[in-house]
């Protein structure tokens, strides 16, 4: 049995998200911590550490599993809404700004 965790609507385009996805992919729970701790993209690791620790929590309450033992099986980010917004430019035009959102999972197993 899996434990999944998901957070939607995050402020930050998918693409971004999954390059730091792809470093902890496969990795052991703690390990994955340690990794984000010290990776470039902060805001983005936040948001990691943060879905990790929670699966973490719902393990540690159901008794049934290894806290040492769990590992990242899936990880990814889908595509959530676009926020369009408009920024103007000169002569009265007004260029498209997409705010790209994206929705993360992250899925913990046994080793």
């Amino acid at each position: 049995m899996a434990i999944t965790v998901k957070n939607s609507r995050v402020g930050i385009a998918p693409r971004k998200v999954r390059q730091v996805c792809d470093l902890i992919r496969g990795e052991k729970a703690s390990e994955a911590l340690k990794t984000l701790r010290f990776c470039e993209k902060k805001e983005i690791a936040i948001v990691l550490s943060k879905l990790i620790n929670s699966g973490l929590a719902i393990a540690n309450e159901s008794d049934k599993y290894d806290l040492d033992n769990l590992v990242i099986s899936q990880i990814f980010a889908n595509e959530g809404p676009t926020l369009k917004r408009i920024q103007p430019r000169a002569q009265g035009r007004a260029f498209r700004i997409r705010k790209r959102t994206s929705h993360v999972t992250v899925e913990l197993k046994e080793a």
